[in-house]
């Protein structure tokens, strides 16, 4: 077992904050399993690699021998987490919750040990509590505590509505920690009020508090915005492998080290080396490999991983793509793109309409895949690298 500093040094990889850190090493000390909770509404079937950020470090308190409970909101998600919302969220139904529910943990798996992970519904307690349990619960806190929440206060102040409801919801991630006894809760960053929820009801219910561990949210491929289906700049665990390695390699040499922190289990002093590497010469894009490889290898199998290697290197290197290809920013108007526009705007094609005689002459290729679609609308959060005929390559950025 390692000591109580080397496990708190592999807790704190790529973490954004602890609350409380001191009791969280007094926890340590303890040698007891700590009972560690995440919980994921399941609001679309498929997860990406943002919502890894915490399965690898639920992964990581396994491998320290600590028992993981995945939590799945199928009770909080008929509510909708309000969190960073500027409306009301439509609530799902039931069928879709458990259509969902089902296919996460079949998803989770590829990360988390299933021998030491106790997959829980929150449903469980919630679906037993009457009306007179749930006014109890909604006595814990004041609406005035409630608009501290950053989002309801924004609302609230804009005049936008906020339903009874949303404010059931930090209630009731709170009150599943309760019901866990839980010693640590993980979560990101924008669920700092919903964490902090659980600390504030256990103690009411004479329960020590949980630490809270927050992580950092995962920018999509574009490095700006979060990683999110909606935004189209998301890698799906369950994509194909090719179209993973294609889409890890369109990230920038910036965000790749990001993505180290936050994906790769490898050591720190080998992302390290890694980076000395790169500051002494050697290609980013070679370094990008392994963690292509990383990844693919999780959610498919080394050999999935080895071969997407070699149809990268087949589709792009072969076709002599420049190193220092140019890499453009384009605005979009709507949230989208025209293809004609993107390849006319980043200087592939001198109008318009000689790109769309490229495209008809089966001349333009996205990502290796060539184009055929005129009306092709390419989505705001897209990076991929384009090419024109032989020799024009561009790595374009849709914002």
């Amino acid at each position: 077992m390692p000591s109580v500093d080397e496990a708190l040094s592999i807790i704190k990889r790529g973490a954004e904050e602890i609350l409380v850190e001191e009791e969280l090493i007094e926890k340590l000390k303890s040698g007891k399993s700590l009972r560690i909770k995440a919980g994921f509404d399941p609001t679309a079937p498929d997860l990406h690699l943002g919502h890894t950020v915490l399965l690898n470090k639920l992964r990581q308190f396994q491998d320290l021998g600590h028992e993981v409970i995945f939590l799945i909101g199928d009770f909080t998600g008929m509510i909708g987490d309000p969190t960073g919302k500027s409306a009301t969220r439509p609530p799902l139904t039931r069928d879709q919750v458990i259509e969902n529910a089902k296919s996460y943990e079949e998803q989770i798996f590829k990360i988390l040990d299933p021998e030491k992970t106790l997959v829980m519904f929150n449903s469980s307690w919630m679906g037993n509590m009457d009306a007179a349990g749930l006014i109890k619960l909604a006595s814990s806190l004041t609406v005035a505590r409630m608009l501290e929440r950053d989002d309801f206060s924004k609302r609230y102040s804009s005049n936008q509505p906020i339903a009874i409801h949303e404010f059931l919801y930090p209630l009731i991630q709170g009150y599943d920690s309760v019901e866990l006894k839980a010693d640590v809760e993980l979560g990101g960053t924008d669920q700092k009020f919903n964490l902090l929820m659980g600390r504030e009801l256990q103690k009411q219910h004479g329960q020590a508090p949980q630490t809270v561990l927050m992580m950092p949210i995962l920018e999509g491929l574009d490095g700006v915005q979060k990683m999110s289906k909606s935004l189209n700049n998301y890698i799906g665990v369950h994509e194909a492998p090719d179209e993973m390695f294609g889409k890890i390699m369109s990230i920038s040499d910036d965000l790749m080290w990001r993505y180290f922190e936050l994906l790769s289990f490898r050591p720190v002093t080998e992302v390290e080396a890694f980076k000395l590497a790169a500051q002494g010469g050697e290609n980013p894009r070679d370094i990008k490999f392994k963690l292509a490889e990383e990844i693919i290898e999780r959610f498919h199998d080394r050999e999935a991983a080895t071969r997407a290697r070699e149809n990268f290197i087949a589709r792009f290197q072969k076709g002599d793509i420049p190193d220092d290809m140019p890499e453009v920013e384009l605005q979009s108007e709507n949230g989208e793109l025209p293809i004609a526009n993107v390849l006319k705007m980043a200087n592939l094609t001198g109008s318009t309409s000689d790109a769309m005689r490229m495209i008809t002459q089966g001349a333009v290729k996205i990502e290796g895949q060539k184009i055929s679609d005129k009306s092709l609308k390419i989505q705001a959060g897209s990076c991929q690298v384009y090419q024109v005929g032989k020799r024009k390559f561009a790595k374009i950025t849709v914002l």
